[in-house]
Parts: C-alpha cells; structure tokens; sequence
C-alpha cells in the first residue's frame, strides 16, 4: 500500500545492532527503506551488518556515541552527504540500571538521563536541522510503560523515559509548521535475548507479566514492526505528538483478580 510505502526513505535508526531496535530496523527495511544502523561497539556492529546483509537489506552502519553533540554532528553530516537525507530517525539507543534509588549514586542517575534523554535530544536537534530545511521527516523516540508507570528498581530509568514522553510532545509542537512528525513508541514486556532467563514457566517474573498482559504472552520483537512503518510513513502525516503503547493491553487494565484464571 503507497500510504506505508517505504521506498527511496532513508531510516537512521540507533541501538539498531541487536533486539528491539533491529527488530524495527528490519520492519523498516522490509517497507523498502535503506538503513542506517547507528551503535557504538565494533563487535557488535559486525554481527548485525552481517545479519542485515545476510537478509538482504540495503544498510550501512555508522559508530559513534550519541551523547556525544560533536560525533553526532560530524555523522549526520557525513550521512546526509554521503548517503542521502534523513527521512526517519528512530531514536532507540538505551540504557537501564536496576539499583534502589536510596542505593544508586547520582552519578550513575544522570548517566542513564544522558543516555536515554539527552542522546534523543542532541539526535532529534542536531537531524531535525536539515529536517526543517527539507519541510518533512519523522522522529520515533522509543519510550516505555515507565513512561506511564513506576517500579521498583529503576527511578533513573522512569524519570528519563517519562522525560522523553514530555520531550516527544514538546518537539512535536515546536516542529509541526515544518512538517515534522514526532511521536513515540511504548514497548511492553518483549521476547528477546536480555528476557530469556526469566521467561521460563515458573519464574515469578515471568508468571506476572503473563498474568498482568490481557494478551497473555510477551510480546514478540516483530509485533513492533506495524507501529514503526505506520509513525514512520504518510499514514501518520497528521499523528503528531502522540505515544502509542504496543505492550499487550497493560496499561488499559489494573490486572487480572486474583481467581480469575
């Protein structure tokens, strides 16, 4: 369908060597983009190049920090002559630390605020700059149900994808006279490599979250796809600003009772 058409689209797209943000990635190639995997270590880049290539996508790959405003603007230049204009930024890149708050130093707090809101930040200013020239493009930031919601362990975390949220419709209001479309991705619980310890039948962890999604399942890597073409593509010409939580139902529910099988 033209609406989700893909072709000739140049997808930026960090934290796109492994799980989720691959998972997505490829959901972009497969609509027709070419891809610009952004990741910062060596290794791993090689491994998903060649998976990306393997599968027959048109990708290249560029290392650098996006925290980083220098290295940041010295790449999106570098794409934007050598490969084409930026259509579409997914700003993946993350990280998380599972530290009680009264135990985590403040040090290790703001690094997780650097990584996972002033990494989208320094990506969406420093993109949305030829963006505004152009008069289109979209941004994606990936944001989370602790966007919405908090638990135990990850205060830094929350308070940076909660931020994100803001941020995301701040942007969105500031850019849509440029035709810029931002808005957000809110993954549930998902089936990749990091969970698999604890998705095995009995595992307290994994009985809840079974138990806590009306669906009844975690959510598998490709159930993301549909909600990245669709923010990614003039279906959404007229989506700005929003979060679209792809988690299952969680957020729409308090809960299964606790006899209710």
């Amino acid at each position: 369908m033209k609406l989700f058409d893909l072709t000739d689209k140049i997808a930026l797209i960090t934290g796109g060597t492994h799980g989720l943000g691959m998972a997505m990635a490829k959901a972009l190639g497969d609509a027709g983009a070419t891809l610009v995997i952004n990741g910062h270590t060596p290794s791993k880049m090689k491994t998903a190049i060649e998976s990306y290539e393997s599968e027959g996508y048109k990708v290249h790959e560029f290392l650098f920090d996006v925290t980083n405003e220098q290295e940041v603007i010295e790449n999106i230049k570098k794409i934007e002559t050598d490969i084409g204009p930026i259509d579409i930024l997914v700003n993946n890149a993350g990280m998380i630390q599972r530290v009680p708050a009264l135990d985590m130093e403040v040090e290790d707090f703001r690094k997780v605020l650097d990584v996972d809101i002033t990494g989208p930040f320094i990506m969406a200013k420093q993109v949305a700059k030829y963006m505004v020239e152009r008069k289109k493009g979209k941004i994606i930031n990936i944001c989370s149900m602790m966007s919405e919601l908090g638990r135990n362990t990850v205060s830094a975390y929350a308070a940076a994808k909660g931020g994100l949220k803001m941020l995301t419709r701040n942007l969105a209001t500031e850019w849509a006279k440029y035709n810029i479309q931002v808005n957000g991705i809110g993954p549930g619980y998902f089936a990749t490599d990091q969970t698999a310890p604890i998705r095995v039948d009995g595992h307290p962890f994994n009985d809840f979250i079974v138990n806590r999604t009306p669906a009844g399942r975690w959510g598998d890597p490709e159930d993301l796809g549909g909600t990245t073409i669709f923010l990614a593509s003039k279906a959404s010409d007229f989506v700005n600003g929003q979060i679209i939580y792809v988690d299952g139902g969680i957020l729409a529910t308090i809960g299964k009772p606790m006899n209710e099988s």
